[in-house]
């Protein structure tokens, strides 16, 4: 079954094509922004049956230089027959389109990440014929960014740092930089970025932590998670629907960062109903170092 992560780490590409642009200069291939991007077909089952589909398949053009096929790959865990198909997906790839494939694996753990990046030959041992050499983007060479101004400058490759440190130690620092430098962007823009984040966290503790960031100020946001918060306020009790759903963000947010919290402390965070006052909490909890912080000048 195809995850929602697994969709967010791919189609992200097919909606900005010009980020591999972006990601290949991070990951030391340095290769021309292309001029022009068609989206291709991704079936490439052949007349037998047996059916091979690459997650997303792009050409792109690039003014004054070959142009290529990009294959993405959405990779959640390690594969022993992972090598073989991407394998034939790129020589399948040559043969129909008679142009140079290249294939990007983006991957949210190290482990997958390093896996994925092995160099596999293929044939004999003496003179292998093919070598599989595939560009990996993941959370040990994307760049984790906690700085506002930085993240504005490119919101795209933002959202894709982010969900590629899913399960990072400070993935609580990066989504709330994410949502503050989405929070001046045209709605146009942020809509689609706050959904691909949500798809891409999946079900991890972070994708609270998101929905929290998203629902301390609804008006920000008019995106489908967005009116997803305002039915859930709406048949529940909007007071109470979002003061407990704060509550637990900032209760993720200090659990993420391994601070113990106190009986009291944490009777006092699940037992607010003002809004305010758990926003302000919200927003000291991932750089708080103790439970007692994110009450500083109360």
């Amino acid at each position: 079954m195809v995850s929602s992560p697994h969709e967010a780490m791919h189609r992200i590409f097919q909606e900005y094509p010009g980020l591999f642009s972006r990601v290949s200069e991070l990951l030391g291939v340095p290769i021309t922004a292309p001029t022009s991007v068609s989206v291709m077909p991704t079936d490439l089952t052949e007349s037998r049956p047996v059916e091979r589909r690459v997650d997303t398949l792009l050409r792109l053009d690039v003014e004054g230089d070959e142009s290529f096929l990009l294959a993405v790959e959405a990779q959640g865990k390690k594969g022993e027959d992972k090598p073989a198909s991407w394998a034939y997906y790129l020589s399948y790839l040559y043969t129909k389109y008679r142009m140079p494939p290249l294939l990007l694996v983006v991957c949210q753990d190290r482990a997958t990440a390093e896996w994925a990046s092995r160099t596999v030959p293929i044939g004999p041992r003496a003179w292998p014929a093919l070598t599989l050499r595939p560009l990996v983007a993941g959370p040990h060479n994307m760049p984790v960014i906690t700085d506002v101004a930085e993240a504005r400058k490119d919101l795209v490759l933002t959202t894709l740092a982010a969900i590629t440190h899913a399960a990072d130690p400070d993935i609580g620092a990066i989504l709330k930089t994410l949502s503050a430098a989405l929070r001046d962007a045209p709605e146009i823009i942020a809509d689609p970025l706050v959904e691909f984040t949500a798809q891409g966290l999946g079900n991890r503790p972070a994708a609270q932590q998101w929905r929290n960031l998203v629902a301390v100020d609804l008006s920000f946001y008019k995106s489908a998670i967005s009116e997803e918060i305002r039915d859930e306020g709406r048949s529940e009790g909007l007071s109470e629907g979002r003061s407990e759903g704060i509550a637990q963000g900032i209760l993720l947010f200090l659990a993420q960062a391994g601070i113990d919290v106190p009986d009291e402390a944490r009777e006092r965070i699940t037992t607010c109903r003002d809004i305010d006052t758990l926003n302000r909490w919200l927003l000291r909890a991932p750089t708080a170092r103790s439970a007692e912080d994110v009450f500083a000048g109360e």
